[in-house]
């Protein structure tokens, strides 16, 4: 398996790795820490998926997909933390200025059933940091749960774990009062530039 990473570009495949069965359905679409928390609210429906291809459609993308030949198998949320959430979240320290643009977050990551357990996560990550690096970060943020190697509820473990993480780079710069599925979150940092 060649799993390649590419930047997030085809409005069908984003459908594919995290829209709804149904269009009408009120999903995430990976849109709840990518928009501020009165526009993520107030969309509802297909409304989602119409933000969703306008943001396929800027530049940078909002996100990454893994491909394994012409079949997506993974997707990852990474963009300027000034356009998601974290820049004001109160349970997420900020190690820097929140409106520092060479700042990015990694918030989301997902591979598509069928393909789990085959590395596809280690190499979506991998392509996160490039794609980020690509595009001028100076650092980037994650903040996956602090499990233990306990294993994580699949509906919850789309944030990673820390030994993900780890295993590509990052190290742990800050505990967080965030928890997910009864796991503390660690913000984790990968410096991209020298």
């Amino acid at each position: 398996m060649a799993v390649e990473v590419r930047p997030a570009t085809s409005f069908e495949d984003v459908r594919t790795m995290v829209g709804p069965k149904r269009p009408d359905a009120n999903v995430c679409w990976c849109l709840s820490y990518r928009l501020p928390g009165s526009e993520n609210r107030a969309l509802a429906g297909p409304a989602r998926g119409d933000r969703v291809r306008r943001l396929v459609g800027e530049d940078p993308p909002p996100g990454v997909l893994a491909y394994d030949g012409d079949d997506v198998v993974g997707w990852a949320g990474v963009h300027p933390r000034t356009d998601t959430s974290f820049a004001t979240n109160r349970r997420i320290p900020h190690l820097d200025d929140p409106h520092d643009t060479s700042v990015w977050s990694v918030w989301c990551l997902r591979v598509r059933p069928g393909h789990r357990r085959q590395g596809i996560a280690h190499v979506l990550l991998a392509g996160a940091v490039d794609f980020a690096r690509d595009h001028g970060a100076r650092v980037l943020e994650g903040y996956p749960v602090d499990n233990g190697g306990e294993r994580v509820d699949l509906t919850m473990a789309y944030v990673g774990t820390r030994s993900l993480f780890e295993a590509a780079g990052f190290t742990v710069a800050a505990e967080t009062t965030s928890v997910l599925a009864g796991f503390p979150r660690v913000l984790v940092r990968h410096p991209l530039t020298a």
